[in-house]
């Protein structure tokens, strides 16, 4: 890796640790994020769970949601998302689907863990048996359970993503 992108990288990783430590000083959880295209910051968000009463509301989701706003798309083709910490599945698979570039992380899983926030439990729980998870995932199958797909396939105004 060059040394621009490593200098940069960390420019950036920096403002996301700090954008965590400030929201821990306002009551909020250890995490933040920026989104970055380019040279240019786009987004940054900061973790909102316990202040919003949201699961959902973790800084990578926050900045990805700030960051489709303000590009006026679902897509962040092009985009960069550092934060502070290791992203959670959840943030992971937020980040895929916004089909960023790049994810880079400062903290770890285990630094996480120390923090307790261990999001081992869950990159486990998805190699086990669903059957055996502690919130019951069930199939009930209608007759009619394609017809959103149905529905989709036969619009042709439809968004593709």
């Amino acid at each position: 890796m060059d040394d621009t992108r490593t200098t940069t990288d960390t420019q950036w990783l920096d403002r996301a640790i700090e954008l965590a430590v400030e929201n821990v000083a306002a009551g909020g959880g250890p995490f933040g994020a920026v989104i970055v295209a380019g040279d240019e910051l786009v987004a940054f968000g900061q973790n909102r769970v316990t202040r919003d009463l949201d699961p959902t509301a973790h800084a990578e989701v926050q900045a990805i949601r700030a960051a489709c706003r303000a590009v006026g798309d679902f897509s962040l083709t092009g985009h960069t998302l550092y934060t502070s910490c290791e992203p959670c599945p959840l943030c992971v698979s937020a980040s895929l689907w916004a089909r960023l570039d790049r994810v880079v992380f400062a903290a770890d899983r285990d630094d996480a863990a120390r923090g307790g926030f261990d999001d081992r439990a869950f990159y486990e729980l998805f190699s086990v048996d669903r059957a055996t998870w502690p919130t019951q995932v069930e199939e009930l199958r209608p007759a009619h359970a394609p017809a959103p797909f149905d529905a989709w396939l036969s619009n042709v105004a439809r968004t593709a993503y």
